[in-house]
This record gives C-alpha cells, structure tokens and sequence, in this order.
C-alpha cells in the first residue's frame, strides 16, 4: 500500500493529464507603449533560433510551459514594427540582420520570479556580426500556477521588460547602424 504523500502526488499528476491541464500554452503580445525617437531606416530579418524554457517547470507535478519559439517570433516583430525601430521588420531576408536568441527561467522562491533574457546579434546580411545587445524582464507571479493566466501574465510583463530594453539599445545605435550601411 502506497503512503498517502506519493499516492496524492500520482492522483495530482494523473488528473493533471487527465484534463489536459498539466500544459500552459503561452501566447505574447507584448506592446511598445510608444515609438522610437527616430526610426532606423532600414529594413530587418529577425530569427529567432530557439527560446530555451528552464526551471521550477521542469520538476514532477508542476504545469509545463508550452511557449513556442514562432510565438517569440511574432511577439517580437509585432513590437518592433508598433515601436517603429526599423523601416520593416520580418521573416524574409532584408538589408540587416537581427538574431534573437532568449531564455525563459522560472524561480519559485515564495513567489515564482519569471526572467526573459534576450541576446541579440545585429549584422547586415552576408556578413559578421557588428554589435552584440543583452537585455532582460522579470516579473513576480504567483506562489501557485494552477491556471495559464498564472504563467501568460507574468512572461508577458518581463517579454515587454526584456524588448524595451533590447529597443533602447538599438536606438541609441542608430547611427552606428547606418554608417555601417555607408549612409
């Protein structure tokens, strides 16, 4: 006969994939609050090669995170666009490069603490990279995540922490940017 801790812990983790409540799918939509001083005009392919998800998540029991990498993507280029850095920003090849690489790390001290790193490599195509940016967003969430909204709130506010920062690095670059186009 099981003692009743793992017999809880098994009932907890059956019903979680019983009502399919054991994943989180996560969805952005970070917003800009605001446009840049000046766009940088000039258009940017943005990849983002993997968002790597580490932490509290991971452990027996606990609600996976379901965020995929094309949603970063969309959130990204959705912010870049409403914040007017660049003429353009997309998918498709372009005159400049933006690759985005970003982790997700949760912490659950007490409260869980969301952190969204983000490296970006800005280069023009066919060649190196010219400037290297790292910037981050934190956000508390709540001590329990029993529900989507518990995890989507707070990577959403530390997502919309991490652009900003990444926006402002790049802005003030501007001109870096485009002499090294020779404008």
């Amino acid at each position: 006969m099981l003692n009743p801790l793992p017999r809880l812990t098994m009932l907890l983790i059956g019903a979680c994939l019983l009502l399919s409540g054991c994943v989180h799918h996560i969805h952005v939509t970070p917003s800009s609050h605001g446009q840049a001083p000046s766009t940088i005009p000039v258009d940017a392919q943005l990849e983002v090669p993997f968002l790597a998800i580490e932490g509290a998540d991971h452990m027996p029991g606990i609600p996976m995170l379901d965020w995929p990498t094309k949603d970063l993507r969309q959130a990204i280029i959705q912010y870049f666009a409403e914040r007017q850095t660049f003429k353009a920003i997309g998918p498709d090849p372009a005159e400049l490069k933006l690759i985005v690489k970003a982790w997700l790390t949760l912490r659950a001290p007490d409260r869980y603490l969301y952190r969204v790193h983000l490296e970006a490599d800005l280069s023009y195509t066919g060649q190196a990279a010219f400037k290297t940016y790292a910037a981050e967003g934190e956000a508390l969430g709540s001590s329990v995540r029993w529900v989507t909204a518990s995890d989507q709130e707070p990577i959403e506010k530390a997502t919309t922490q991490a652009l900003q920062d990444l926006a402002a690095h790049i802005e003030q670059d501007r001109d870096l940017i485009l002499r090294g186009n020779g404008r």
